[in-house]
């Protein structure tokens, strides 16, 4: 290295270039670092969500189920009330 108090262009060139590849590596890391975070909590909240979805789903397939078999039944008892009204006016004569 030059004499003290004596840097030239050159040497002042090679020191910043050094602290310019330190900055760089140490902004590399932090980047690193920060990706990680943030690929941690992206992936959490993608977890979180999944699970809202899943049960979301299944709520709803139950109550699909529900509904579909209230319809079922439904048809069911039309189907037998239309049957005794049918009988009530053949055998008594009244219409319902």
């Amino acid at each position: 290295m030059p004499k003290e108090n004596s840097l030239t262009k050159k040497d002042i060139q090679e020191l910043l270039d050094i602290q310019t590849k330190d900055v760089k590596e140490l902004l590399n890391n932090q980047t690193a670092v920060i990706l990680e975070a943030v690929d941690e909590k992206i992936k959490a909240l993608d977890d979180k969500f999944t699970r809202k979805i899943d049960k979301l789903t299944t709520t709803l397939d139950k109550f699909l189920k529900r509904m579909t078999d209230m319809e079922d039944e439904f048809e069911m008892m039309k189907y037998d009330l239309n049957k005794m009204k049918k009988i009530i006016r053949e055998k008594l004569g009244v219409e319902l």
